[in-house]
């Protein structure tokens, strides 16, 4: 079946209700799991700011504004669907214990699985291997109803709009997401670090044969796409405890260092929150850090090299040579894929990053240019029409490579 008909059929079926959902079309089948996060405790280190009343605004400015603090400003630790989801697990319907997973990472700002659906069932049916979808903090369903709910993401959307009107790209899709890291920028450290936790507790589960359907000490490799690439070079280079140490890294459309990435865009950031995040990670990190001693400590080598590797990527001068140094390494060990005209992440940045400043370092960058419309956010449309073989094609190329190279 074409890319579009895939995606429709395995859409259609899908949840994350049930214990399992079977796909006898494609010979596989999804089995869900509860995962229960063990560092939470690390949010009560994020510190929101608040939002001064303003005299004069009318009853439905003020409502907007109420709705905006409700969403920014709510406790991290104590948001019930980031500690306790569950994630799913794709394989081959009737196989044993596998002795082989590719993890999936998504990318910023997502909330459903349907997107990811047919890349995890092609990296399946072409290896062999399960692929276990695994969901960053406060992303796809660790995170409220109500961040999703279009009447009242609208009403973020204008407020933020009206308190700041030189920002582009509010829309409904991005405002929850916008709204949290306008009011604290260090959410995406704290929340990056939390699921880099969250993974490493899953991989040792794994290495002790306590994971369902995998074998003990089982291979992780790391499929990740946009954001979840810049988390999986942190899980592949850190290695803490070994629980990477064998894993390869495939990355489809990202790879370079923060500072090289343009995340504002209607479907991920707007500029406000984009510039904020900027500021805060990349022009002003020291000064916060003085500001805060448990950030300072956490980005140390005190806490662990998890803290390390996440300031070694967040410009492109700052740990340059150890960075680099690193990347050649692992360098038979990662993969990437760029896409042609991604403004996000520009393929440019992926190979000034991976391939290193005197592109020396071999890892493989492959482009992908496809010979129909489409963007970051969505490099496959699932729309079917007149554009529908063209996008199967280069599904197929893409994934193929990805395939050979985890296989």
């Amino acid at each position: 079946m074409l890319f579009h008909e895939l995606h429709a059929l395995l859409k259609s079926r899908f949840t994350l209700e049930a214990d399992s959902v079977d796909f006898p079309e494609t010979g596989q089948r999804v089995a869900n799991f509860t995962f229960v996060s063990e560092a939470t405790g690390i949010l009560e280190n994020a510190r929101s700011g608040g939002h001064v009343p303003v005299g004069g605004e009318c009853p439905e400015d003020a409502a907007d504004r109420e709705l905006n603090d409700r969403v920014a400003l709510a406790r991290d630790s104590e948001i019930a669907e980031n500690a306790r989801f569950r994630y799913p697990l794709m394989f081959r319907a009737g196989t044993g214990d596998a002795d082989g997973v590719i993890v999936l990472l998504h990318g910023l700002n997502e909330r459903a699985w349907p997107k990811y659906l047919p890349w995890a069932s092609e990296l399946c049916r072409a290896t062999g291997r399960p692929v276990l979808m695994f969901p960053i903090a406060f992303h796809m369903n660790r995170s409220p109803d109500a961040w999703t709910d279009t009447r009242l993401m609208r009403r973020v959307s204008r407020f933020r709009t009206r308190e700041r009107p030189e920002t582009l790209h509010s829309t409904v899709s991005n405002a929850a997401i916008s709204a949290r890291l306008t009011a604290d920028p260090s959410r995406f450290f704290w929340s990056g670090l939390q699921t880099y936790r969250d993974l490493l507790l899953l991989a040792g589960l794994v290495r002790d044969g306590r994971h369902p359907m995998i074998a003990a000490g089982a291979t992780l490799d790391l499929f990740t796409y946009s954001i979840g690439t810049f988390l999986g070079e942190i899980v592949a280079f850190a290695d803490e405890g070994g629980l990477f140490s064998g894993s390869r890294l495939a990355a489809f459309c990202g790879g370079p260092v923060l500072n090289r990435l343009s995340p504002a865009s209607k479907f991920i950031v707007d500029s406000a929150a984009a510039v904020e995040m900027h500021s805060f990670m990349v022009e002003h990190l020291e000064s916060r850090e003085r500001l805060d001693p448990e950030l300072k400590r956490h980005l140390s080598a005190d806490s662990g090299p998890a803290g390390p590797w996440f300031r070694a990527f967040l410009s492109y001068g700052a740990g340059l040579e150890t960075r680099e140094r690193r990347i050649r390494e692992l360098a038979p060990r990662i993969y990437a894929t760029a896409l042609e005209g991604d403004r996000v992440v520009p393929p440019y940045e992926v190979v000034n990053t991976l391939q290193g400043a005197a592109r020396d370092i071999p890892v493989s960058v492959d482009t992908l240019s496809p010979g129909y419309p489409c963007r970051h956010e969505d490099p496959f449309p699932a729309g079917g029409g007149r554009h529908a073989a063209a996008v199967d094609a280069a599904f197929r190329q893409t994934f193929g490579r990805f395939c050979e190279f985890l296989m």
